[in-house]
């Protein structure tokens, strides 16, 4: 595969990957001004919408189904029809939680197989030392968790919908929905940081023949 290809391969990921959380953010904050307290379930209805249809696009342009994409859809339509069916905003509150445990512990888990799933999931990007790709996977799986712990923190000290002052780990502390919404915009630039963070490893263990070879494409 040439670099070129690799390079809208990634970005095509990338469009799937980001693209339904954005659609949520903005369907969101729109909403908000138009149907205030229902903007949680309009934004539910697109984000489920943007997931299928990135889904759809993997499946027919890219003929593959991303692990990762697939769980995610699965866990997005079952809490966000949970949410809209029984209007409860709580699933969807917990939905980034049980997504980022389940990655988790699915790496971790992978190990007791003696299997590496961060190396069968992104070995057609990097040729890296089996070693490399159990450091960047335990990375990732440890960062997942911090994510969820994120997402606890922030949904818990909601004040303005169902949650309940007894889900508060600080009674001192309290948000807006809205701000647990657009948190999301923080977590994803958290979560470039730290992918940027972890080339650099990548990039000095591949192979010398590989790099000179991206240098040369340059």
């Amino acid at each position: 595969m040439s670099q070129t290809q690799k390079t809208v391969g990634q970005g095509a990921q990338l469009l799937t990957d980001v693209g339904p959380v954005i659609a949520f953010i903005l369907v969101y904050n729109i909403g908000r001004r138009v149907v205030d307290g229902d903007a949680i379930y309009w934004a539910t209805g697109v984000f489920m919408v943007a997931v299928g249809l990135a889904l759809t696009y993997a499946a027919i342009v890219q003929k593959r189904f991303p692990p990762m994409l697939v769980v995610s859809a699965v866990i997005v339509l079952s809490f966000g029809g949970l949410t809209i069916y029984l209007q409860d905003p709580i699933f969807v509150y917990v939905k980034p939680t049980i997504i980022n445990l389940i990655y988790s512990f699915a790496i971790l888990g992978s190990f007791a197989f003696g299997f590496n799933v961060w190396k069968a999931l992104f070995g057609s990007i990097f040729t890296l030392p089996d070693r490399i790709w159990w450091i960047l996977a335990v990375r990732w799986a440890l960062f997942f968790q911090v994510l969820a712990l994120i997402n606890e923190f922030l949904w818990r000290h909601i004040n303005d919908s169902v949650v309940s002052e007894s889900a508060r780990w600080f009674p001192q502390l309290a948000w807006s929905e809205g701000f647990w919404a657009n948190g999301k915009l923080g977590i994803m630039a958290l979560t470039f940081v730290f992918a940027m963070a972890n080339i650099p490893i990548a990039l000095r263990h591949q192979p010398a023949e590989e790099n000179d070879t991206a240098k040369e494409t340059v």
